[in-house]
């Protein structure tokens, strides 16, 4: 096998083992608050919506100091033990209790940071410049496939039950942890690509990016506590640049959207009565269709646009437009005290009588329109930081992890369409400022074309 089909090869593994990990991880996500509602136990009193909000406020300061321990470990052994942390989360749900959720849910914060910086740099040595596009989009295409699995599980699992038993979460928790681990030790499988005699094509590897300027200006032997450090003024710097600024809005909203979808939205369609004996099982049907919705439009503005002369505004415009209409049916359709319901569901209903046709309708726009934006964000900041693609990308997680964790916690208390009001006046002024930014973005490449030619 030649050195560029063993790259190849280990990127699908890569892309693998985090299908099987997410599956896994995702489904809990997505049916967490859910199960919690049916516990039949005075020694638990978590929740769901909390637990993901200290997953990614922990996550998000966990970024600055990952890059040193896949530095220390490799990034093989990072994804692995970061990944028994993930099915440490999972197996918890089996006999729960509320100390052992929610410092489960700090492990994974903390591990979830490691595990993408892991990959990233996986990623990266694995490619080259002709060849990280594809291997970027054959690595998300794989990743998203753990939208359909997990959750067509949970629709055969709990088809027509009303009441999740404590055999029906142990069935499904223990299913989940066993896909889980088998992700994790995938890993195991991918090889160190092997060193060729010329310089690699990819000028630099994730963390060299996070540390070129910190082995500049400092001795080898300054330690991974300096490195860390470097790291993070790196990623301060990017943050308060005008260009990251005005991606503020729209990165937040990324990240208050990808709480509705991920954890708000199928909790309310399971605690509609109106969907009859079936709205649990619904649940995993909702993230089908986000899925299939991420895998198309992944695919065509991720994969399909290279090369796109009407530049990224369009597809970000679209994002909007398709998301506004999802708020607008799921508002119409759900119940607004759908998030905060107890196990037994809400009998109420919104403007409309309940309907599962329009449910999933907007699970599939929620989807498509969350790749819309996210593909446009990752092509933004490579456009706009091409030296410094390392700590700008964390900046950007930082950022979409920050709003994750305020919108789990808000979730909480605030009915539905308190939380559809503040992803529409987001969304919109994150739309503004994105065009504002690709603006400055493009006029900087002319400037910058000006000058080539002089």
């Amino acid at each position: 096998m030649s050195p560029e089909s063993k790259k190849q090869m280990n990127i699908i593994i890569l892309g693998v083992s985090f299908m099987f990990m997410f599956t896994a991880f995702q489904t809990c996500g997505n049916i967490e608050q859910t199960v919690i509602k049916s516990f039949n136990s005075s020694e638990f009193h978590g929740s769901g919506y909390t637990s993901m909000s200290i997953i990614y406020a922990v996550m998000s300061t966990s970024n600055v100091l990952a890059p040193s321990v896949v530095a220390v470990i490799g990034p093989q052994l990072s994804m692995f033990f970061s990944g028994l942390l993930y099915s440490g989360y999972i197996a918890m749900f089996i006999y729960p209790y509320t100390w052992t959720f929610y410092t489960a849910s700090v492990l994974v914060g903390i591990g979830a940071a490691v595990l993408w910086t892991a990959q990233g740099n996986v990623l990266t040595i694995n490619s080259t410049n002709n060849t990280i596009g594809r291997n970027s989009g054959i690595f998300w295409s794989l990743l998203q496939f753990s939208m359909l699995f997990g959750n067509l599980y949970i629709y055969f699992a709990w088809h027509g039950h009303v009441h999740i038993t404590d055999k029906d979460r142990r069935t499904v928790f223990i299913s989940l942890t066993v896909i889980s681990l088998v992700g994790c030790f995938l890993f195991f499988l991918i090889r160190t690509p092997e060193t060729e005699s010329a310089p690699s094509e990819v000028s630099e590897s994730l963390l060299e990016a996070e540390f070129s300027e910190s082995t500049t200006t400092s001795s080898p032997h300054s330690g991974l506590c300096s490195q860390a450090l470097d790291a993070f003024v790196q990623v301060c710097k990017i943050t308060v640049t005008k260009e990251m600024l005005l991606l503020f809005l729209p990165l937040a909203y990324s990240g208050l959207e990808l709480t509705f979808y991920s954890g708000v939205y199928g909790t309310c369609i399971g605690a509609m009565t109106g969907f009859g004996q079936d709205a649990k099982s619904l649940i995993g049907i909702s993230g089908i269709f986000i899925g299939v919705g991420e895998i198309l439009g992944g695919g065509i503005f991720g994969l399909l646009n290279k090369n796109n002369r009407f530049g990224r505004n369009p597809v970000v415009l679209l994002g909007l437009i398709t998301h506004f209409v999802a708020f607008y049916l799921i508002f119409l359709n759900i119940a607004s005290d759908a998030p905060l319901a107890p196990e037994a569901g809400t009998d109420k209903q919104a403007f409309i009588t309940p309907n599962v046709g329009v449910a999933m309708l907007c699970s599939f726009l929620l989807g498509l329109g969350d790749s819309c934006f996210n593909t446009q964000l990752m092509s933004i900041i490579g456009f706009m930081f091409p030296d410094n693609s390392a700590p700008a990308f964390a900046s950007l997680k930082l950022i979409q992890c920050v709003a994750a964790a305020i919108a789990f916690f808000y979730s909480n208390f605030l009915l539905l369409h308190w939380q559809l009001l503040i992803l529409v006046l987001t969304g919109f002024l994150g739309t503004i400022t994105f065009f504002a930014a690709e603006t400055l973005a493009e006029s900087n490449r002319r400037e910058s074309s000006d000058y080539g030619t002089i």
